[in-house]
């Protein structure tokens, strides 16, 4: 079973661990380990309190599929996924005004004005308090939470760590919920650009001075510093933006498959991966992505095992885990 949220941070192809577990995108890692350990002894099989084997069933989902990642995100790569939300918060700061809200604790963040992050904690509190139970209302408190962390994250422009403003502007909120969760304005390619403020200084062509790296090379070269230490999400973010300056780039489309994949998002890793043969068919991690989503979709119509990989060209050098380049095997399970 898969969950789909479709509301707060979720909107933007961003897994938003700190919902799941219920806290705030500034709770320290103690925080996580506490709440961690209270879900887990609401969900776990030895000590759930379901009534039926269908709500166990789902409490065991929610556990193995959403809470136990949350928890080995935020606990081994906590410092780079709180760099992820930044960029984050700042693209979101472009989006004000632009993107509807859907819940009455998130319209009312939005108007909390300097006392914002009081009110944010006190918000996210409350809807954590019962927020796996019941067991089927689960995804709704998380998108509520995510909603939350939203609009947080957009008041603050991502600063979210001991510098963070205490105050923040009041959100516009144009536009009416239509039932459907937060309607996203990423799509017109207006979301805030990383470095706008504070990062490096572009010249007219969009280069680096120092460097003489283009600002699609920067985003790629951090994309894969993310995905070289896990973190897929960040590597998500980076890559979205690089390809609102580049969208013929094959390398970017690569690794965006590639990052998807590692989140089982199959939809968005499929559209990439293709994109990225098209634009080079040559493409040796592409073709292996591709590879993987075949043996996937046959797998699932079928009921039986994926087709086994073609052997690696013994004229090119290779490595114990059986791949090439920076990212070695990286379709293989942990």
């Amino acid at each position: 079973m898969s969950f789909n949220i479709e509301r707060g941070l979720f909107k933007f192809d961003f897994i938003d661990h700190h919902a799941v577990l219920g806290i705030p995108v500034n709770a320290d890692v103690k925080e996580v380990r506490k709440r961690y350990i209270q879900i887990t002894r609401k969900l776990h099989p030895d000590s759930c309190k379901a009534e039926t084997e269908a709500e166990k069933k789902l409490a065991n989902q929610l556990l193995s599929k959403l809470v136990i990642p949350a928890n080995e995100q935020l606990s081994k790569g906590y410092r780079d996924y709180v760099v992820s939300l930044g960029h984050m918060g700042r693209r979101l700061a472009g989006e004000k005004g632009k993107i509807p809200l859907s819940s009455e604790a998130a319209l009312k963040l939005s108007k909390a004005g300097p006392n914002l992050d009081n009110s944010y904690k006190t918000l996210v509190q409350n809807i954590a308090a019962k927020q796996y139970e019941p067991f089927d209302q689960a995804l709704d408190k998380i998108a509520q939470i995510s909603e939350l962390n939203m609009v947080y994250l957009m008041l603050t422009g991502g600063k979210i760590g001991a510098g963070a403003p205490t105050g923040g502007g009041q959100l516009v909120t144009g536009g009416s919920s239509n039932g459907q969760g937060v309607t996203s304005g990423a799509k017109g390619g207006q979301g805030a650009t990383v470095g706008a403020k504070g990062g490096s200084v572009l010249d007219k062509a969009g280069q680096l001075p120092d460097s003489g790296l283009s600002r699609v090379s920067e985003y790629i070269r951090r994309a894969e510093g993310y995905m070289a230490k896990q973190n897929f999400a960040g590597a998500v973010l980076e890559l979205r933006e690089a390809l609102k300056l580049d969208q013929t780039n094959s390398r970017c489309h690569t690794l965006l498959g590639v990052a998807y994949l590692k989140q089982n998002q199959v939809t968005m890793a499929k559209v990439h991966i293709n994109k990225a043969l098209q634009l080079n068919p040559k493409d040796e991690l592409a073709l292996k992505g591709k590879h993987h989503l075949d043996g996937l979709a046959q797998k699932n119509n079928s009921g039986g095992k994926p087709p086994v990989p073609p052997k690696p060209d013994q004229s090119k050098p290779s490595d114990k885990s059986g791949g090439t380049g920076l990212f070695r095997n990286p379709f293989k399970k942990k």
